[in-house]
């Protein structure tokens, strides 16, 4: 049973009542007429278990973008229902105007839509749908909650696909497709042109000039059909907040626009999500189901409290590649971890396949390090400073072991990425 504000007002009228004549027989005659009028009230409602609903949600939805739920009632009861639904959804879904006015006759339906606009990745579950039926005095009614499943997953939001259009336009020009060409070794040979000042002597196709009066070069195109696995650390160390998200959002990012990128291409991306057991995985994804399948897959990606198992890395990253490849560890540059992780397996991973290890670093460590007003800051600057120093050592030694590394803010990890992926095809060196 409901009672409704309505049935709270006569009440209130009613105490000054009780308190001034608490014996009299008006007061009796008051409290019964209120219950009376009540229990009619709820006696007449529409039983809201008398409701069938079903809930329509689309599938996914990309993080920050609008989306809905709608609820379709159909009403199988005798009575007319009026009334309030309420479509229940986690606070991350962002539902606040969740609760809709219904009033349906007999044998008719109605429709209430919830927007969602949700700020968090991950598979958000509905709850259950409450019904509140009131009676023609509304003083009081019925109310029951169902449970009607709703799943919506919630990908992620991909804001670093603003900058794929630069990257693919720097890809065309590698590719052959603009006027300039890529020489070099590790790429395919495309065609033959005219030597020009400044081509490389190691062009020259020697044959094809004997045959004809000028001297003749070939002209390049990188390789395609490459393989490129993306390796995202969702360890401890993905947890740790950098601004106002977790370092592995932006890894997302970049694995989001890094698979984009290579996918154009014409190369083969996979994706292995991992910390001490596979998370997720990406494989034998072509054309425009591989951008769906990380976007799937990523949108479940959470950090986990536990130390990366490096050496099971290094087994997955076997088991999957037998030839030579382009494996990117979206990680984090914390010197202790990497020296007692990473930086001992790091020699296995380099020397049959081309390293790229792409890191977020906190841009509070340069402000850190530059305010110095006080003697606290001052302590704070020494710290960030040392900080600084054994990263930046860290980086020399991965260096050392063939890897390549990029150090860049939250913002600036994705495009920076690109940028390198492209200088290692266009160096043919993947």
């Amino acid at each position: 049973m409901a009672v409704t504000w309505r049935a709270v007002v006569l009440a209130a009228l009613g105490l000054p009542v009780v308190l001034l004549v608490p014996a009299t027989g008006t007061v009796l005659l008051w409290a019964l007429l209120v219950a009376v009028a009540c229990a009619v009230d709820v006696a007449l409602a529409a039983s809201p278990r008398q409701v069938a609903v079903r809930r329509d949600v689309p599938a996914s939805v990309r993080l920050t973008e609008q989306s809905s739920s709608t609820l379709t009632l159909s009403h199988l009861g005798r009575r007319r229902l009026r009334g309030i639904v309420r479509d229940a959804w986690p606070p991350s879904t962002g539902a606040e105007a969740n609760r809709h006015r219904l009033d349906v006759a007999p044998g008719e339906g109605a429709r209430a839509r919830t927007v969602l606009v949700p700020t968090r990745r991950g598979d958000a579950h509905a709850d259950r749908v409450t019904i509140r039926t009131l009676g023609p005095l509304r003083l009081a009614g019925r109310q029951a909650s169902l449970t009607v499943p709703g799943r919506l997953r919630v990908l992620p939001e991909f804001a670093s696909r603003r900058h794929l259009p630069s990257r693919l336009a720097r890809l065309r020009e590698l590719d052959g497709r603009a006027a300039v060409q890529v020489r070099g070794p590790g790429t395919e040979f495309d065609s033959l042109r005219e030597y020009v000042i400044g081509d490389d002597v190691r062009s020259i196709d020697w044959r094809a000039t004997a045959r004809r009066s000028d001297v003749v070069v070939r002209t390049w195109r990188p390789e395609r059909d490459r393989r490129v696995l993306i390796v995202l650390d969702t360890g401890r160390t993905s947890a740790v907040r950098v601004l106002d998200a977790p370092r592995l959002d932006a890894s997302i990012e970049a694995a989001l626009l890094l698979a984009a990128l290579a996918t154009k291409a014409g190369d083969r991306v996979e994706l292995l999500v991992f910390d001490r057991k596979v998370r997720g995985r990406v494989a034998s994804a072509t054309g425009a189901r591989v951008m769906a399948q990380f976007a799937d897959t990523l949108a479940l990606a959470q950090p986990a409290l536990v130390e990366t198992d490096w050496p099971g890395v290094v087994a997955q990253v076997r088991q999957r590649l037998s030839q030579r490849a382009l494996v990117v560890l979206l990680t984090a540059l914390d010197p202790a971890a990497v020296e007692q992780g990473l930086l001992g397996v790091a020699g296995q991973l380099t020397e049959r396949h081309q390293v790229v290890l792409a890191s977020v670093s906190d841009p509070e460590v340069d402000t850190l390090r530059a305010s110095r007003d006080s003697a606290a800051e001052v302590f704070d600057a020494a710290a960030a400073e040392r900080v600084g120093l054994e990263r930046a050592a860290v980086v020399v030694r991965l260096r050392q072991r063939g890897a390549e590394v990029v150090d860049a803010l939250p913002d600036d990890l994705a495009p920076r990425l690109a940028d390198t992926y492209l200088a290692l095809k266009a160096a043919g060196r993947l």
